[in-house]
């Protein structure tokens, strides 16, 4: 058993336990020993799956080998975060719930601190960077290539051939049509229809989804 702490207290940091958990039931891999989150207290409890360690501080005093893995669910404060990682001991896996789909996993690329939860499917010659937030059932067709320090919520459908850039978030059943390239720092909302490039950065809303101004 590997040592392991989630980065991200919070609802979404719960739900990655639970993803360890359902991996250690079919092949024991991880010990979680706890949470690390800059915005509570230490020792502060976490339903059933352990207490706050710390932040940012204390893991890069971290005096012995530890794999984290990141919950957050902004691209902006996650990429901060990783950054901020100096400590040489940390080492940042992939998290994938055994009930993924992957349609050949010869033919996929994955770089390193992904999490994909429950019921997620990734189609064939799909290639991910790194640091990418899946979210209950989102999927994937052929071709698909995603940069890093994106946040996919749950039920985001991505069509093939797309190409998506770095620290983008993608609202609740939002639905990109094929061929498109969606650049950095977008984001979408709930429901969102993305029929053509999005070419500015922003907030796109409705069907078919536009640039909005809040």
């Amino acid at each position: 058993m590997k040592n392991i702490a989630i980065f991200g207290a919070g609802g979404f940091g719960k739900e990655v336990a639970a993803i360890l958990l359902k991996i250690n039931e079919q092949s024991p891999t991880w010990n979680l020993i706890g949470f690390f989150d800059d915005g509570l207290e230490v020792d502060a409890s976490i339903s059933r799956y352990g207490k706050v360690l710390g932040g940012v501080e204390i893991l890069n005093q971290w005096n012995e080998g530890l794999s984290v893995v990141f919950a957050i669910g902004s691209p902006k404060i996650l990429k901060l975060l990783v950054t901020k990682i100096t400590n040489p001991k940390i080492n940042f896996p992939n998290i994938v719930h055994p009930e993924v789909f992957f349609a050949d996993k010869e033919t996929l690329k994955m770089g390193q601190g992904n999490v994909v939860a429950r019921g997620c499917s990734f189609s064939v010659d799909v290639k991910v960077g790194d640091f990418n937030q899946f979210n209950s059932l989102s999927a994937l067709a052929h071709d698909v290539e995603v940069s890093s320090y994106n946040v996919f919520m749950p039920l985001t459908r991505v069509s093939g051939e797309v190409q998506i850039g770095d620290a983008n978030i993608f609202g609740l059943n939002t639905l990109i049509l094929q061929g498109l390239k969606i650049g950095d720092r977008k984001r979408t909302g709930p429901g969102a229809v993305i029929l053509t490039r999005p070419r500015e950065e922003g907030l796109y809303m409705g069907n078919p989804a536009k640039l909005t101004k809040l």
